[in-house]
C-alpha cells in the first residue's frame, strides 16, 4: 500500500534552478560549519580576500595538497553540488541564483 505513494524525499533532485538552489545551500550550510569548526581552514581561506584570482587559486591548490585531510573533507561536503552539476549539465552553471 506505501509502495505506491510516491516520495519527494525518495527521488533524485531534478535540475531545476530551484533543485541547484537547495543542493547549493546544503553545501553552503555544511561549507560553513566546517569553516567555523576548523578555525585553522577557515583563517587560511579568509585570509584569501582580496588578492588576485590566479593567487588564490594557486595558495588553495598548494594548501590543499599540503593538507590532505582537510581536501577530502571538503571535497565530501562539496560532491552532491558536484553530482548535480555533472547529472544535470554544464547549464545549471547559468541557472545558479
Amino acid at each position: 500500500m506505501f509502495a505506491a505513494v510516491p516520495s519527494a524525499l525518495a527521488d533524485p533532485p531534478n535540475c531545476t534552478a530551484g533543485d541547484l538552489a537547495q543542493v547549493a545551500a546544503g553545501v553552503s550550510a555544511g561549507t560553513s560549519v566546517y569553516l567555523f569548526t576548523h578555525p585553522w581552514v577557515n583563517d587560511f581561506f579568509t585570509g584569501l580576500q582580496g588578492q588576485p584570482r590566479d593567487q588564490i587559486r594557486t595558495q588553495v591548490q598548494d594548501y590543499l595538497a599540503a593538507n590532505p585531510q582537510e581536501q577530502a573533507e571538503l571535497q565530501a561536503i562539496r560532491q552532491p553540488l558536484v553530482d548535480l552539476k555533472a547529472r544535470c549539465g554544464s547549464g545549471t552553471d547559468a541557472a545558479t541564483p
